[in-house]
């Protein structure tokens, strides 16, 4: 089934819903196509629509993103923010250690392999001489986790344009 990013009036995302419900949306007038799959037509000369905009502002509640291991892992791209190796046995590393008065916050946390993580020890990356790839940061909301999977798995590429954060990892 194919998805489609929801943008409102002002361009922002605001969430990834199924073709059908942005195909209906579009013809009771309420969304128009902004990007389309020419590869997969729904009828005739219609294409099946990847990314729509509302003709109305709807205002959202802001939602923090929670500071957990999935989000975490998912927000370093898989990988270690020291030496860069991608796989499953990473842990959880905090810049300046807890033991030194380091709180687990967005800006202080980063993933790291088993190696590094005791490599680095009770240290900060500057006096273990092992500077950090990309700083930690908090990210910008729960959508741009989703819509930042679905552009690095190379299916809707053309949402990388709408995407706030969203960065390119090749």
């Amino acid at each position: 089934m194919s998805q489609v990013l929801v943008l409102n009036a002002s361009y922002e995302p605001l969430n990834i819903t199924t073709w059908r419900r942005a195909t209906v949306l579009m013809m009771k007038g309420k969304a128009e196509s902004l990007e389309e799959d020419s590869n997969h037509p729904i009828r005739n000369n219609i294409n099946l629509p990847t990314v729509i905009r509302l003709r109305y502002f709807i205002k959202i509640p802001y939602r923090e993103v929670a500071l957990n291991r999935k989000n975490l892992i998912q927000r370093d791209n898989y990988c270690c923010q020291y030496c860069g190796y991608a796989g499953e046995k990473l842990s959880i590393d905090h810049v300046l250690p807890r033991s030194r008065g380091g709180k687990d916050s967005w800006e202080n946390v980063t993933t790291a392999c088993l190696s590094c993580n005791i490599k680095k020890g009770d240290q900060t990356p500057k006096e273990a001489n092992m500077p950090l790839k990309r700083q930690p940061h908090k990210p910008f909301g729960t959508l741009s986790f989703e819509a930042t999977k679905q552009i690095d798995s190379g299916l809707y590429k053309e949402w990388s344009k709408y995407v706030i954060g969203w960065r390119n990892t090749t």
